[in-house]
């Protein structure tokens, strides 16, 4: 790589470690203060939210690195054009094309780095922290398993538990669900076990009868159900795993592009989805490369003002919305129609694009038109 390359690249680096550091932990600041108080409120140990806060750092960091990317790009791009360095190296005869060379290097070893995240390090966190949050559920839900008293593990249930044996039986037990306005549902059982389960810890109830009523039409109607066995979901209920099981996310990206039965099985999903959130990772990392090249492009048009450049990065930060934009577009239409999987790509061709128009503008001839009539 040529030296002035390097100089360049040297430059952007330093002011994507600075930038990188500042946004990700303002960012990452903001997300730990929030789990803070929700871990400390369920009686947590402050080991137990340094965890949490560390696994999620790498979800902030992917987010963060194609904005630091863009970021760095236009204040070096402005810096150099302050100090008078790329004046210089265009009356040497660099056209912005040659000069985009290390910001494009630059963009793909940030793209790298996001590649990294969001294809092992993202969700094989995800795959921990839900782990983890099931088994913080869990010992929520043994905290509400205390006998002789009332408990209300979430609003509208009420809890009651006569006593606990010391084989782990719980004796004489009473639910009163009341969540649903229209329908309230008490359950009484001579015993009942804690039983683990995909979807976080289930009450079994032995021995009991279920109590029914319905407040909809003109007269409440009330039901009674005697039963020898009954699974009532209380992981669900105070904050375990959804009822559709893991999520996406917490799996490889290999895996989600040939999903077997036990993927789809485990998340809900359907393959053309899970085909879906693959590519869409794929294409994640493209991004930081045309952030970058906005960036760098878009501040180079334009001659010297007194006034600054303030009106060039007002246009990249409009061209970087733009792309956002497309991305957020594209997301949503995936979403909705997994088939529909290579809008995923058109953000990063649509950002490139215009790269590349708008350094073909920066290396046109400026000044009077009968200057340039004359040069001709």
């Amino acid at each position: 790589m040529p030296r002035i390359d390097r100089y360049i690249l040297t430059q952007l680096l330093t002011l994507f470690g600075f930038f990188a550091l500042v946004l990700v932990s303002v960012y990452w600041i903001n997300r730990a203060v929030s789990l803070f108080d929700n871990l400390l409120n369920d009686g947590q140990t402050a080991l137990v939210v340094l965890e949490f806060t560390a696994l999620t750092l790498p979800i902030v960091i992917a987010t963060v690195l194609p904005v630091a990317a863009f970021t760095a790009s236009a204040y070096g791009t402005n810096r150099l054009s302050g100090e008078s360095e790329l004046v210089a190296m265009q009356a040497a005869g660099l056209s912005p094309f040659r000069l985009a060379r290390p910001v494009l290097v630059f963009g793909i070893t940030v793209g790298l780095m996001v590649a990294v995240l969001v294809h092992g390090l993202v969700p094989m966190a995800r795959a921990r922290l839900a782990d983890r949050q099931a088994e913080i559920a869990e010992n929520v839900t043994a905290q509400f398993l205390r006998p002789g008293s009332f408990q209300y593990p979430a609003s509208g249930v009420t809890l009651f538990i006569r006593d606990i044996a010391q084989d782990g039986r719980l004796l004489d037990l009473f639910i009163e669900d009341a969540r649903n306005p229209l329908s309230r549902t008490i359950y009484s059982a001579e015993e009942a076990l804690v039983v683990r389960a995909d979807t976080g810890p289930v009450l079994v109830l032995l021995e009991g009868a279920a109590q029914n009523l319905r407040l909809e039409g003109t007269e409440p109607r009330l039901s009674v159900t005697r039963f020898a066995e009954f699974s009532y979901d209380i992981g669900a209920m105070i904050g375990g795993r959804s009822e559709r099981g893991r999520d996406l996310r917490d799996y490889g990206t290999l895996d989600l592009l040939d999903p077997d039965e036990a993927l789809l099985a485990a998340t809900g999903a359907s393959p053309g989805a899970a085909r879906a959130e693959a590519h869409e990772r794929i294409a994640q990392p493209l991004l930081s490369p045309v952030a970058a090249m906005i960036g760098f492009a878009m501040l180079m048009l334009g001659g010297f003002s007194r006034f600054g450049v303030w009106r060039q990065v007002g246009w990249a930060i409009l061209g970087l919305i733009l792309v956002q934009f497309l991305s957020n577009a594209a997301a949503n239409q995936v979403g909705r129609n997994p088939g529909l999987w290579p809008l995923l790509y058109v953000p990063a061709l649509a950002g490139a694009a215009l790269s590349i128009l708008v350094l073909w503008l920066a290396g046109r001839p400026r000044g009077p038109r009968r200057a340039r009539e004359a040069a001709r």
